[in-house]
């Protein structure tokens, strides 16, 4: 296993799951304490970007072109842009190569079928309604929770690698650890949550979450937050643990992609966990693309002006983690709700680690 495989899945993976698979196959049980570290970041810096939606009342976007120089967000909306449509791209063919196992159509078909699907409903239904659909497609993520209790696996292997970390300093654990975070805390998401606040409020015939009942705006956000990424690190966590249960322990430590996966479980789990796997891969992939595709269309139309008011890895990422870690702490935008000191050190952390990593990977 070559750390370029890893480094790949995660760049033409936003949903992780080939990126969760290679690094359970290739490591085994060995990573998994990486989800006990990932978590409290992740809800830290999507804490932080929720409240910055919720009370100010405006996405990411116009808060980087209101608050930053212009180059910060013609940088912010490139990077975004391009990455989420290279993983755009990426999804549809995971998507359509999952698919293809269950029915045989052409690759190509497949993905202008899910691409043209997608992009029907983004287009016919409104908004309220189509975000009800994206949170029920959720559903399709207790897959992977079920195909982890389907496989063999030795849950005291398990238990000791979640509470005592192995690390080696090579370029491979290296790129494993930027390859999970990188995919577990990814940019799009940010445009994503505060643009999605602003929605909320707008649906309430609200322009901000500040004033009266604030602070039970506040607690209902956080626990969507808290929720909303504790069950995103609960499906790696399970993927991880399949994978090196199945595939690492079969000697399988190759794969790069989520299809690969799915067909590579059948001869060692079962045709009902290489089903649940493949049905996983094209209900992440429904919830995944739509995200992607607005996240870039909130960043771009608040950008130009468009609509006022309302991928990318671990390299890239640490840029917006300042720019987050700033804006939060600004009185004008977010009053006395400003982040206090554990949500500053989380996202600092974010950002060190997301800065480290890849000088570590070079020095190794």
């Amino acid at each position: 296993m070559g750390p370029g495989l890893i480094t790949g899945a995660a760049d033409d993976d936003p949903s992780g799951i080939g990126t969760y698979s290679q690094v359970g196959a290739a490591f085994g049980f060995g990573l998994l304490w990486s989800t006990l570290v990932a978590l409290p970041l992740a809800i830290a810096v999507q804490e932080a970007t929720a409240r910055l939606g919720l009370l100010s009342g405006s996405g990411l976007a116009s808060l980087i072109k209101r608050e930053m120089p212009r180059w910060v967000l013609y940088a912010s909306l490139a990077l975004v842009t391009v990455a989420n449509t290279f993983n755009i791209g990426a999804d549809l063919g995971s998507m359509a190569a999952a698919t293809q196992m269950l029915i045989p159509l052409p690759v190509i078909a497949l993905v202008v079928i899910f691409g043209l699907f997608m992009m029907t409903l983004e287009i016919v239904v409104p908004y309220h309604k189509y975000s009800k659909v994206l949170r029920w497609l959720c559903i399709s993520l207790l897959s992977y929770i079920a195909v982890m209790f389907i496989v063999d696996v030795n849950w005291g292997d398990v238990a000791k690698a979640v509470l005592v970390p192995e690390f080696s300093f090579t370029k491979a654990t290296l790129a494993a650890l930027i390859a999970l975070f990188g995919t577990t805390i990814s940019p799009y998401l940010f445009f994503w949550q505060t643009s999605e606040e602003v929605e909320e409020l707008q649906d309430h015939g609200m322009t901000s979450g500040d004033g009266d009942g604030v602070d039970k705006h506040l607690r209902a956000m956080r626990g969507d937050v808290v929720a909303g990424m504790s069950s995103g690190v609960l499906v790696m966590f399970a993927i991880m643990v399949t994978s090196a249960a199945t595939l690492g322990k079969a000697g399988i430590t190759t794969v790069s992609t989520a299809e690969e996966a799915a067909s590579a479980l059948e001869p060692l789990a079962g045709s009902a966990a290489k089903l649940l796997f493949t049905l996983g891969i094209v209900g992440t992939g429904l919830l995944t693309v739509p995200v992607l595709a607005g996240s870039t269309s909130y960043a771009i139309a608040e950008t130009f002006g468009w609509r006022e008011g309302l991928g990318l890895k671990m390299t890239q990422a640490k840029a917006f983690y300042m720019v987050i870690l700033l804006l939060s702490r600004r009185r004008h935008l977010l009053g006395h709700h400003v982040s206090g000191r554990v949500s500053r050190w989380l996202v600092a952390a974010a950002a060190t680690v997301s800065a480290l990593l890849p000088v570590l990977y070079l020095v190794a």
